[in-house]
């Protein structure tokens, strides 16, 4: 019998009404949730719709003794989002939520640490049992890329991340394109480097690795490929602390067609933010709206221009 079918059977009613109020909040955020959470002060996993399938991003934990408290949120986006079913009564039940709430967190920070440290270990593993990349590899022959630094593990390109000089994590790109981190490994702060850091010389910092790949060929500065629009500002603040005498700019991408232009808009904010350089792709007005980086607009013309 498992946990959760257990937990439903529990004749107590005072205890299901606080258990049913917390999960109304953890739905109301992530949507539907098809079990009771178990309030037993331990952290539990579940899938987050909309993630891939078999992925337990989504994360809780709940007391339910007393006046209820816990925590939820998720291990990709890293919010955290506390709960209690009520106002605290008095000092005692608010200094017993503050408890709950900081034991919540630590539990959660010490499972994300081992979490990433397993992530490190087995993206060490893969990074030494790759070969270097195939150039006809048909993901760099799409994107017309060289491979650079990247290695191979059976027909998946090993694309490095790296926070300072530790190897942290992976993302594994498929011939298909499709892209995955290893689970529960670092991104934020994390980059994939191309190229040479040379004092006073640009340093670019760009989403993917693709756009950075194609900057680095035909500049010949460094790159660093933060791997997402909401990572370009961590990773331009580890460059700033590490390597202040490089002139940090921004690559952004202009997500013409997507609503809100998160690409464009990250990128704005990152270099005002930083006080630094910023380019986006110079657009002539012939392209298609749907190119929105770097590598997009090198590809289209070699074949249009």
């Amino acid at each position: 019998m498992s946990r959760h079918i257990e937990f439903r059977r529990i004749a107590d009613a005072t205890l299901a009404d606080p258990i049913t109020l917390f999960r109304d909040a953890l739905q109301a955020i992530y949507g539907p949730f098809d079990c009771l959470p178990i309030p037993d002060g331990n952290i539990h996993r579940f899938h987050i719709p909309g993630d891939k399938p078999g992925n337990l991003n989504g994360w809780y934990l709940l007391f339910a003794n007393g006046i209820a408290a816990g925590c939820f949120g998720s291990w990709k986006a890293g919010r955290v989002h506390t709960w209690s079913s009520r106002k605290p009564a008095n000092h005692l039940e608010a200094q017993l939520i503050a408890q709950r709430i900081k034991q919540a967190r630590n539990q959660r920070e010490a499972e994300q640490h081992q979490r990433q440290q397993a992530a490190a270990v087995e993206a060490l593993r893969l990074w030494n049992a790759g070969a270097p990349a195939d150039a006809d590899h048909p993901y760099l022959t799409r994107k017309g890329n060289k491979p650079h630094i990247l290695r191979q593990h059976g027909d998946v390109l090993l694309v490095p991340l790296y926070l300072g000089r530790q190897l942290v994590n992976l993302q594994r790109i498929h011939p298909d394109g499709g892209k995955r981190f290893l689970s529960g490994g670092m991104v934020k702060g994390c980059y994939s480097p191309l190229g040479i850091i040379t004092a006073g010389q640009p340093l670019y910092v760009c989403e993917g690795w693709a756009t950075g790949a194609t900057i680095h060929a035909e500049t010949g500065a460094a790159v660093a490929c933060a791997m997402n629009a909401g990572n370009l500002l961590g990773v331009g603040q580890c460059l700033q602390r590490q390597r202040p005498d490089a002139v940090l700019i921004v690559a952004g991408d202009d997500d013409r067609q997507t609503e809100g232009n998160p690409g464009r808009t990250s990128a704005i904010k990152t270099a005002a933010t930083l006080g630094c350089g910023l380019v986006f792709p110079p657009w002539s007005g012939a392209e298609p709206l749907e190119l929105s980086d770097f590598n997009d607009l090198h590809q289209w013309r070699k074949t249009n221009t």
